[in-house]
């Protein structure tokens, strides 16, 4: 199992302001419980994601001695990307690109081929520093615009994406309209045209749901999953009331469950889970 954990995720929607420091110290913390993965930082436009405007001040803190987990942050424009990669740290560079064109200016401020053609740049840049892009195909399963959705759908943004060499591929569920059906579908079709793409599954949904998504994707072949503890956060742009993160306990838990290897520290992970109760108040 490749797992990566989302802070980020967790605190871009977080009402209350959270101190600099404690992130830092926040994230030091989860560097030592073994993910593969922090999803940490995002530098997008402080005026829509006020929350994350210190991303570079957090993210040049981070202790990459305590563990060999790699960072992540969020980019929308090239920009954002040229100013993450000011940051040696940061090691993965991940941009959401939208199965849906309503969803996507709502993100971006771009329609699906401006943003496909500002990955293009984006993955050259990545590419001359010896960095790694992915893609966070939001939306992935459907949305909440009434707008068509089929896996062919996908699958042709896949292909667009293989053809200029992309490795990394999210399948995201940004606002929880996922059910094991389209979990099935799109596992069970896509990878397998394009072995040389890594899939995850990037999951929003409610507690008591995670465990049907987890073993949905999980049986059709995807060994790469996202969570945030508590299944704190979701995506503060695509609609009013947030669907939640897929919870890593509920991650860790299905693993002990299907008796699934892992290489998480879980005592560490626990002083992690009380940073987080701290900070989001459960």
């Amino acid at each position: 199992m490749f797992l990566t954990e989302c802070p980020r995720d967790a605190m871009q929607g977080w009402n209350e302001m959270i101190p600099t420091q404690q992130k830092i110290d926040y994230i030091n913390a989860l560097m030592e419980v073994g993910f593969d993965v922090l999803d940490c930082g995002s530098f997008v436009s402080p005026k829509a994601i006020p929350q994350m405007a210190d991303s570079g001040q957090v993210i040049d803190e981070i202790d990459k001695t305590l563990s060999d987990t790699k960072l992540s942050v969020i980019v929308a424009n090239f920009r954002g990307a040229e100013k993450a990669l000011e940051h040696q740290n940061v090691d993965i560079l991940g941009f959401p690109f939208s199965i849906s064109e309503t969803f996507q200016y709502r993100n971006t401020n771009k329609n699906q081929e401006e943003a496909f053609q500002d990955i293009l740049r984006i993955f050259e840049l990545t590419g001359s520093q010896n960095k790694q892009l992915n893609i966070y195909f939001s939306m992935a399963f459907g949305n909440p615009y009434g707008e068509k959705w089929d896996w062919q759908e996908v699958d042709f943004w896949t292909n667009r994406f293989s053809e200029i060499g992309i490795k990394n591929i999210l399948l995201s569920d940004t606002t929880g309209v996922a059910d094991t059906a389209s979990i099935e579908v799109l596992f069970e079709k896509i990878p397998a045209k394009y072995p040389e793409i890594d899939f995850g599954a990037h999951f929003h949904n409610r507690y008591e749901d995670s465990y049907r998504k987890l073993k949905s994707a999980y049986d059709k072949g995807c060994r790469r999953f996202d969570s945030a503890i508590k299944g704190i956060g979701g995506c503060p742009m695509a609609k009013d009331d947030l669907v939640g993160n897929m919870p890593t306990e509920q991650v860790i838990n299905f693993m002990a469950t299907e008796k699934i290897n892992h290489s998480l520290n879980l005592l560490n992970f626990e002083s992690a889970y009380n940073q987080a109760k701290d900070i989001f108040h459960f």
